[in-house]
């Protein structure tokens, strides 16, 4: 039978729908594009805003419409925590949500023999088991992401993943380490550690920590690169910060700083200030040296005025970002912050989203300035047309001339051309 998959949101979900790919590889199903006809559609929903809610319903109903008679299951985000409004879409046949994913095999057979609608979503509030999901090769073929933790603890005012995911279950310590090692025998040269809220693994564990998974897995023979995916400013202590000095870890942190003013940063509940994020950031950089520091953050907060933005955009120079990730604030039911009435005007946020994206291009172009004379080792991915494009260490885009392939292989480069968001080198 055809099955076809199709991932909204981030990182984890498409490692999700991965390991979901492998599994029905696995049992001899034929995977086909989402765009072409088949018997199975499996759609993998986000809902971390309204607006990923109505994407999520626009690819159910495409499906629909693509093969009436197919077999459509809705899994993930959106169908754990707005089951009653996808169960009102004629031809939804199977409705999961955040838990249990293996199961989904089991289902589409029963629902074949049977054919009536199967709702498995289970209730997350005090779900406590990670879901055991494999994955030994991706559609990228340089650079493999390792699902390590699930949930989140947090509940900042903005966000509704606390209440899509559940509370923090950390994978398997040994289950981690296996899954690394047949990603390295499958030739992947770098691994990213990823998660709903990476940094803390290992928080609902005993005996373990996320900093004795990193020395464990720097050890395994063979890897030639660690990176971790997401990163939160206080949990990077002085004990991780020394491992990280270690030549296979990435010189790349993803650290969310969210806002740049206190104000705001207390109403969204995020756990520090300005000034301890900034004094954390100097300690980072006097024990990493000259790593990229990229960030994300939200413009247009219902809290968010004039003072407080301008505050912000001062707090981003004097960190120093590599790059920013900047998200218009976006309003989610169910969240502290939808209630708000002091909403913020579209069009405000708008142009402020435009003030932050002219701010990135300066700080990002100043990273890159400063990196000019030294050497990248860049991993590539794809070459095309004696072009070749890869990533540094430092998670910079870089392109070179090449006659060679150079897929999957980590070159040194001495960058000739900088600029954003992708700069020109030559192979050293």
């Amino acid at each position: 039978m055809q099955i076809a998959f199709h991932t909204l949101g981030c990182k984890v979900n498409h490692y999700e729908t991965e390991a979901l790919i492998t599994m029905f590889k696995h049992e001899g199903y034929t995977i086909v594009p989402f765009s072409t006809y088949a018997d199975i559609y499996v759609i993998n929903t986000c809902t971390v805003t309204n607006q990923s809610d109505v994407k999520s319903r626009k690819k159910i109903r495409q499906a629909i419409k693509k093969n009436p008679e197919a077999i459509v299951a809705v899994i993930g985000c959106y169908a754990q925590v707005d089951q009653k409004t996808i169960a009102k879409i004629d031809g939804v046949d199977i409705i999961m949500g955040t838990t249990d994913r293996s199961e989904l095999l089991h289902h589409i057979k029963r629902f074949s023999r049977e054919r009536e609608r199967i709702e498995a979503v289970k209730d997350i509030t005090h779900y406590n088991v990670f879901d055991k999901l494999n994955v030994t090769s991706f559609k990228e073929n340089t650079r493999a992401y390792l699902k390590i933790q699930d949930g989140c603890n947090e509940f900042c005012s903005y966000c509704i993943i606390p209440y899509a995911r559940g509370r923090i279950r950390s994978r398997g310590f040994d289950e981690v380490l296996e899954e690394a090692r047949k990603l390295i025998k499958n030739h992947y040269k770098e691994i990213v550690l990823t998660g709903i809220h990476t940094g803390g693994y290992g928080s609902d564990l005993d005996d373990v920590s996320f900093y004795d998974l990193l020395k464990a897995l720097k050890a395994i023979p063979g890897l030639k690169r660690l990176r971790i995916s997401s990163i939160e400013i206080n949990q990077l202590n002085q004990k991780t910060l020394d491992l990280l000095k270690d030549p296979i870890f990435a010189k790349h942190l993803h650290i969310p700083l969210q806002h740049g003013d206190d104000g705001v940063l207390k109403h969204m509940r995020r756990r520090y200030d300005v000034k301890t994020y900034l004094a954390k950031l100097k300690d980072i950089r006097a024990t990493l040296g000259d790593i990229a520091i990229t960030t994300d953050v939200i413009t247009g907060y219902p809290t968010e005025d004039d003072a407080s933005f301008e505050t912000m955009k001062e707090t981003l120079k004097k960190a120093q970002f590599s790059e920013l990730h900047i998200f218009p604030y976006s309003k989610r039911s169910g969240t502290k912050a939808a209630q708000e009435k002091s909403q913020v005007h579209g069009t405000i946020k708008s142009l402020r989203v435009g003030e932050l994206l002219k701010l990135n291009e300066t700080l990002a172009l100043d990273f890159r300035h400063k990196q000019k004379p030294q050497t990248q080792y860049v991993l590539f991915e794809k070459c095309q047309d004696d072009v070749c494009f890869g990533h540094s260490e430092r998670y910079l885009e870089i392109k070179v001339q090449s006659t060679q392939d150079l897929s999957n292989q980590i070159k040194p480069v001495q960058l000739l051309n900088v600029d954003y968001p992708i700069s020109e080198g030559r192979l050293e």
